[in-house]
């Protein structure tokens, strides 16, 4: 019986021969599955925190739109330093200059038209039927400024090819601004020698334009100067 039992027990197969245990292998699959998980996700972060630090340094290289303000006006501050009025030199030109320019040549335009543009309301202003006797005087001096800044003004409107300065013009440009604020000193004298009570009230008002034209003909003594601060060739 034992002999028989032997066999019989001889000729079993433990289960657990031909299945091996599945343990070892399944924590392998795990482990890779974990380790590939942590990769990808590694590699994510570091996309998103790429790309943040780009946009953040795109951001901080733009300029604010105060900063384009303030650089667009830089020109006109370098050219109103040379005046001896700049605050009203910038405030004059300032709402003209659009587009922004570097230009000294538009710049003694633009403050050339302010002092225009002040002169012929003063013009206005004297001739009113309500100025008094000794203003209306003044009437045909501030006429005669008036007239002497628009021949400035006509004298650098010139065609193509043709030089908007040369030494001639700009001497004669000289003379023709300086004449225009002679004429309201004159006027302002003769205003004071007549004792006449709106005076103060008056010199006030041709105070600015007189800060125009002082600016205008220093921009005009410097001009070449300027140009080439700012690099440019004068035409």
């Amino acid at each position: 019986m034992e002999s028989i039992n032997f066999i019989k027990g001889y000729g079993k197969v433990n289960p657990l021969d031909d299945h091996p245990n599945p343990q070892p292998n399944h924590r392998r699959r795990c482990r890779i599955i974990a380790v590939s998980l942590a990769v990808f996700l590694t590699l994510i972060i570091a996309l998103l925190v790429a790309a943040l630090i780009h946009e953040s340094a795109t951001e901080s290289d733009e300029p604010e739109p105060s900063q384009l303000a303030s650089n667009s006006a830089e020109p006109l501050k370098t050219v109103c330093a040379v005046t001896r009025y700049p605050d009203s030199c910038f405030s004059s030109i300032s709402p003209l200059n659009s587009p922004p320019s570097n230009n000294p040549l538009r710049f003694f335009n633009l403050s050339l038209h302010a002092s225009v543009v002040e002169v012929s309301s003063l013009k206005n202003l004297l001739t009113e039927p309500t100025a008094e006797p000794a203003m209306k005087d003044c009437a045909e001096l501030f006429d005669d400024a008036a007239s002497q800044l628009r021949r400035s003004a006509e004298l650098i409107c010139v065609g193509s090819g043709e030089k908007a300065l040369t030494e001639m013009k700009i001497s004669d440009l000289q003379t023709w601004i300086s004449a225009a604020m002679t004429d309201q000193e004159t006027c302002l004298d003769g205003l004071a020698e007549t004792g006449s009570t709106a005076l103060d009230e008056f010199k006030l008002k041709v105070q600015k334009s007189q800060e125009y034209m002082s600016n205008t003909l220093a921009i005009l003594n410097n001009i070449q100067s300027l140009f080439d601060k700012f690099g440019l060739t004068m035409p």
